[in-house]
């Protein structure tokens, strides 16, 4: 294995662990609403990459306008409009029903970067694919229950939310690794940094629309401290960890590797998203839960040595 597939690989599964993350999100908030966190988190992030690249003098000089235009493009349809897709998907569709739809992201992803790019043979690709339906359908059978049926609002608006949202992340992965494509010289961390910055722009230009409807709990709740510490200090960390480090994270694996196996990688973010939410709950993991990520954990396996041997035999149907 290639030094450069190994750094893509760990990079991949690292992207995956830190966005696994979100899964703790509202179990530590408190009262507040995810909304206040991600203004923490895109402004904290936002402001990291100004940094960035306020210490990449040089880099930036370099930098073309149609590079901030696409980064910044980047960042509104990867970021801030996945995120709202999700939330949104979330409050209509449920807590579980929507994570339940975004599972399919790696899958869809993965198809689509393995037509757009034919770097390994379908019939190498079938058995990870599988594998993966397999463990996610497992993983997330608790959807089919009554009782998580009962937590949707409207399925008829968050179902095409959480539709939306994978579309998003699918259109996401592929043009993120089209534009580093055409930019072989690009910098990682100045691209992560140029992305961060768009996303934080974006969602302070947001924030008066979003006080309009009443979506932040922060004017209610305020952020006087020591009463709002832990919300500043999980929202900071979780926006270091989740959204700057699995950017960059994503950054370097997109350089490395074809979209069709960093997709795979992703279908990890599950398993560590399963582990997360286990500890939140202090409780172990039910049968299915455990055959799920453990048939998600072989399929990943598969799926690196299926494109470790993809050099060696022409991609074919």
């Amino acid at each position: 294995m290639s030094n450069s597939l190994l750094i893509g690989i760990a990079a991949a599964l690292f992207a995956a662990l830190a966005w696994a993350l979100n899964f703790i999100v509202p179990f530590v908030i408190g009262d507040y609403s995810v909304f206040d966190c991600a203004v923490i988190r895109f402004v904290v992030t936002g402001a990291m990459g100004l940094c960035i690249l306020a210490f990449r003098v040089e880099s930036v000089r370099k930098l073309r306008y149609v590079d901030w235009l696409v980064a910044t493009g980047l960042a509104l349809i990867g970021y801030v409009g996945y995120f709202l897709s999700v939330v949104g998907a979330a409050i209509f569709a449920g807590p579980v029903i929507a994570p339940a739809f975004l599972g399919l992201v790696p899958i869809v992803l993965a198809i689509a970067g393995n037509l757009r790019h034919p770097t390994v043979a379908w019939r190498s690709l079938a058995a990870p694919l599988f594998l993966a339906v397999v463990g996610l359908a497992l993983v997330n059978i608790s959807v089919f229950d009554p009782e998580s049926m009962a937590t949707a609002r409207s399925l008829i608006i968050g179902v095409p939310l959480a539709i939306l949202s994978v579309i998003l992340w699918t259109w996401f992965g592929l043009a993120n690794q089209q534009a580093l494509a055409r930019r072989p010289h690009m910098d990682s961390g100045v691209w992560t940094a140029l992305i961060l910055v768009g996303g934080g722009l974006a969602v302070v230009v947001l924030m008066p629309l979003g006080l309009a409807m009443g979506v932040f709990s922060t004017p209610r709740l305020g952020l006087d401290w020591p009463a709002s510490a832990p919300f500043l200090l999980w929202s900071a960390v979780l926006g270091v960890i989740s959204l700057f480090g699995g950017a960059l994270a994503w950054t370097v694996a997109s350089q490395r590797l074809p979209v069709a196996l960093s997709a795979q990688l992703i279908v990890s973010e599950s398993v560590f998203g399963t582990i997360f939410g286990l500890a939140v709950h202090g409780r172990w993991p039910t049968l299915p839960e455990a055959c799920g990520s453990a048939i998600l954990t072989v399929g990943v396996i598969i799926a690196i040595q299926a494109f470790q041997g993809a050099g060696k035999t022409p991609a074919a149907a």
